[in-house]
This record gives C-alpha cells, sequence and structure tokens, in this order.
C-alpha cells in the first residue's frame, strides 16, 4: 500500500506512516476479529475461562457448564479452530486445555481483569 498524504497534518507524520502500513495488513485484524468473534458467545468464554484452569474431557466439561455434550462439543470445536484450546487423546477419552501460548494467555488475564472490575465481590 501507497503512503498517503493525510488531508489534516497534525505533525504525527512518522506514527500516521507506521499505523497505515498496519492498517494495510488487513489478514492480521481478520484473525483478531475471528478470535473476539469466538469469544462474542458466553458459553465458549465460560468453556475457554474453565480450560485456561484444568484439563477436562467433554463429559465432566458439560456437567459443569449444564450442558449437553454435542452442544460443549460445538463450543470447544470452534475454540480449537483459532487456536485458543489443544486436545490430547487418552485411549478413548479427549481432554481439552487452554493452549499454552501467549495469546490464550493474554485473553485469559483479560477475561480475569474485566470480571475483576465489573463483578467486584
Amino acid at each position: 500500500m501507497d503512503i498517503m498524504k493525510l488531508p489534516h497534518q497534525h505533525g504525527a507524520q512518522d506514527t500516521s506512516h507506521h499505523l497505515q502500513e498496519q492498517l494495510s495488513q488487513v489478514q492480521n485484524f481478520q484473525t483478531v476479529s475471528e478470535v473476539f468473534r469466538q469469544l462474542g458467545d458466553t458459553s465458549r468464554i465460560r468453556i475457554f475461562w474453565l480450560l485456561c484452569h484444568c484439563e477436562e474431557c467433554v463429559i465432566n466439561i458439560s456437567a459443569m457448564m449444564e450442558m449437553s455434550s454435542p452442544a460443549v462439543s460445538h463450543h470447544l470445536r470452534l475454540l480449537r479452530s483459532t487456536g485458543l484450546i489443544v486436545s490430547r487423546r487418552m485411549g478413548k477419552e479427549v481432554y481439552y486445555k487452554a493452549a499454552d501460548t501467549e495469546q490464550s494467555r493474554l485473553l485469559h488475564q483479560m477475561i480475569e481483569k474485566i470480571m475483576e472490575i465489573t463483578c467486584p465481590d
């Protein structure tokens, strides 16, 4: 993308050039949008938060969430597709937990911080 000269100059041309370069990276914003779209559902946020604290199978997650196993499996599939959670198979059982990534840790911290701010004891 060619850097355009902005209609109003406010003395921050170096910054505006950098911002324009970043804005041109539409795929980066699309990735962020997909992650936030996954967390736009209360059940998925709750499941993600739970899996940040423990590793569990679908049956136990279903019991804790008071949801059907197929519904939980649907949410797990979506969370796994964005890389927020990972799974491992042990025999017939599949266990899920939050991915050990900076992205997952940051989102977990953000969820807990927002809950702390908006849900005081």
